[in-house]
């Protein structure tokens, strides 16, 4: 028996031509759907939600593929009984190469010594290294591992938080014990009711003077408020991909806090990004044409 899944672009088509027993059909978001909609049964959609228009052409669709790794916009959103899908395993490594970068830059003062080329001052300055550095990966999942790995060969000593505790991992509940003996905390986590706003200020609290805080999670796990006077005093530093509100506003306090390293959410933006989502999601998609369930499947929030 074929599936039929609708793809929003020819370089979906063009892979999932290549995944047994899938009729791959083109379609174009917004737009009004082919005639074979009726007979998809799996849908990989654009970035947002649609509306119950779409689902109402859709009557035979059993599981919604995402090309990107957080499911909080779908949550809920659903219609019942059709499953929902990740794409995570594609964006784990190049969004630990922009924590590696955050850190590099921000320990050997490369935004320092950039300005004085500009400036054409010739000034050494002693830096700090990552060796040494002892590292909270808060969220043991796919971005976590990839993290680790790359962390550990700079001599950095990793320590892995994970919602329940396992062998290698601690549980969450573990984290005030924790953050104060640790030189940095990475925030990898989903966005859920549990980890909205966890970065408050009696968190940050916790943190030891001169500690950095990295957030490629979603914006809304910090409490920006609490953040900005961290940073405003001087005790904490931060990199931010991800902001709540996001992006911010003209004049927003985030735009100016001393210390803050920030980017436009951009640490998956990398090129080839999206063939190694379509590698994940034809993965995907391959085992429930052959009837199994995909890995990625979101339980509940996540």
């Amino acid at each position: 028996m074929t599936l039929t899944v609708l793809v929003p672009d020819d370089e979906g088509l063009n892979v999932l031509a290549e995944v047994p027993r899938v009729l791959p059909v083109r379609y174009q978001w917004g737009e009004p759907v082919p005639p074979e909609a009726a007979k998809a049964e799996v849908l990989i959609p654009g970035k947002h939600p649609p509306g119950e228009q779409l689902w109402r052409t859709l009557p035979n669709l059993k599981l919604i593929q995402l090309l990107a790794a957080g499911a909080e916009d779908w949550v809920g959103k659903v219609p019942d009984g059709v499953l929902l899908s990740t794409c995570r395993g594609a964006h784990g490594g190049s969004t630990a190469e922009w924590v590696v970068a955050a850190l590099l830059s921000m320990y050997r003062k490369l935004d320092v010594f950039a300005a004085a080329q500009r400036e054409q001052r010739w000034e050494r300055q002693t830096a700090d290294t990552l060796q040494g550095k002892r590292v909270l990966i808060v969220g043991a999942g796919d971005l976590g591992r990839h993290l680790r790995r790359r962390l550990e060969p700079f001599d950095a000593r990793c320590t892995m938080v994970g919602m329940t505790a396992r062998e290698g991992v601690h549980g969450v509940r573990e984290l005030p014990a924790l953050l104060g003996m640790h030189d940095v905390v990475v925030l990898m986590v989903p966005l859920t009711s549990r980890t909205r706003g966890m970065v408050d200020a009696e968190f940050l609290a916790e943190m030891p003077d001169g500690a950095v805080l990295i957030n490629v999670a979603r914006g809304a796990v910090v409490l920006t408020e609490a953040l900005v006077a961290e940073l405003t005093t001087g005790r904490l530093r931060a990199a931010l991909d991800v902001t709540d509100p996001e992006p911010p506003p003209p004049g927003h306090p985030l735009w100016t806090a001393p210390g803050l390293l920030l980017t436009p959410h951009i640490g998956g933006a990398v090129r080839g990004v999206r063939g190694r989502s379509y590698a994940v999601a034809a993965a995907e998609i391959a085992r429930y044409a052959g009837g199994e369930l995909p890995d990625n499947l979101v339980h509940g929030e996540y």
